[in-house]
Formats: structure tokens, C-alpha cells, sequence
């Protein structure tokens, strides 16, 4: 299945996100990989999850959360799970009026401190979201009150030698959803291990396919231009 690959811009408040879409007719649904790198849309770790979900069917949205200029003068910004989270909630309304992309169910992917973000967003805006992954990262900064209220399944993917572990698992320990806790064994907090990234990806593409519906019927062929 071949994807077109389209970038995007897209608005969340007073700011513009960018992001590359890749679509295909017929994909099973639309998974937004969310990321605090800026630009690296062909690079990144999302960037590899992102062709593995594609090469299982799935329409992809490697979204920034930061712009450029955030990126280069505020870098605590990506702390700042709040904000993180309004904008993934403002990249769903834009996904509404894509005539391609609103008659998928959405699900999200994270790492890092968007984890975090994930789960507030998917906790605020319960019809918005399928279900998520989270690639270790921190999840503990959505709060304990978004973990607690989440209702969208959730699988927390680690690694069985990540430092963190502690503390992923007392986040984990507050949902009270549909979860589940995979762990990738000799991987660290990055997956930079030989076939870690892999296996985290081969994961996420098993519960994407439990926990993603299939697509609504649409007639639309075309996306908006942003």
C-alpha cells in the first residue's frame, strides 16, 4: 500500500503546527505520532514507527508540538504538558474537517514528555480519541487526574531496563481503563537498542488493531489545503 505523503500546517491557537501526513485510500485508520523534536519528519524515531504503521495500513500524522521558534528559544516549553495537550485536542479539530481524514477513528502515539500530553488530551476530549500507545517517556505529567479519567485503551510500552521504571509504573497504577503494560526486554528509555524500536512498533501496530475501529463511509477525496 502506497502512502502519499503531504506536508501539513495546521492551527492551534495563535500559533501554526507542522506536520507530514501519509495517506492512502482503503487505510484502517489514522494514528498521530506526536512529537517535541521539530522538523525531523523523515528522521526521527516517530518517523520509523510512523512507515511501520503505514506498511500495516494505517493513515500517519507525525505532528510537532513545538514551533521552530519555541524550539530554539524556549526549552522548557516541552515540559509544558498543559499547552502540549491543547494541541493535540486543536490538531484533532483540524483532522474534523479533512474530508480524507474525519471518517477514521484517531488514535495517538507518543514518547517523551507528549506521553504526557496524549493522555491529557485523549482524558479531555474522550470523543476524540480511539485509544493511544505511549512509548515509556512521561506519562506521570498528564496528572493523576487525566490518568484517572482516561476512558480510551491504553498500552504503556517500556523497556525492561529503563531507569524510570518506578515511576512509570505509578502512573500506569492510576489508570483505570482498558490497559495493558508491554515490556520490551533489554531496551533502555530511548529504545535505541538493536530491534527495540521494531519490537515497540510491532506493539503498537497489535493494539492498533484491536482497538481502532474501522473507518465511517465517506465520499470525500480530497484534503483541504492548510
Amino acid at each position: 500500500m502506497k502512502h502519499r505523503q503531504l506536508p501539513v500546517s495546521l492551527p492551534a491557537d495563535h500559533v501554526w503546527l507542522d506536520g507530514l501526513l501519509a495517506h492512502s485510500p482503503q487505510v484502517k485508520g489514522l494514528v498521530v505520532l506526536l512529537q517535541t523534536t521539530v522538523g525531523q519528519h523523515r528522521e526521527s524515531r516517530e518517523a520509523y514507527l510512523a512507515s511501520m504503521l503505514q506498511r500495516g495500513g494505517y493513515a500517519t500524522l507525525i505532528l510537532d508540538l513545538l514551533t521552530r521558534y519555541e524550539d530554539q528559544r524556549d526549552p522548557d516549553i516541552r515540559y509544558n504538558v498543559p499547552l502540549l495537550a491543547t494541541r493535540v485536542v486543536a490538531a484533532s479539530d483540524w483532522i474534523r474537517h479533512q474530508p480524507i481524514l474525519k471518517s477514521y477513528a484517531v488514535g495517538l502515539m507518543a514518547g517523551g514528555t507528549a506521553s504526557g500530553a496524549a493522555i491529557r488530551a485523549a482524558a479531555r476530549a474522550p470523543d476524540r480519541f480511539a485509544t493511544l500507545v505511549c512509548r515509556a517517556g512521561r506519562p506521570d505529567l498528564a496528572g493523576a487526574g487525566p490518568l484517572r479519567s482516561l476512558l480510551a485503551p491504553l498500552r504503556l510500552v517500556v523497556g525492561s531496563e529503563d531507569g524510570g521504571l518506578a515511576m512509570l509504573q505509578q502512573a500506569y497504577a492510576l489508570v483505570t481503563c482498558i490497559k495493558d503494560w508491554s515490556v520490551v526486554t533489554g531496551a533502555g528509555e530511548l529504545f535505541v537498542e538493536p530491534g527495540a524500536l521494531e519490537r515497540a512498533g510491532n506493539l503498537a501496530l497489535d493494539w492498533f488493531a484491536t482497538h481502532l475501529p474501522p473507518p465511517a463511509p465517506s465520499d470525500e477525496e480530497s484534503v483541504e489545503e492548510t
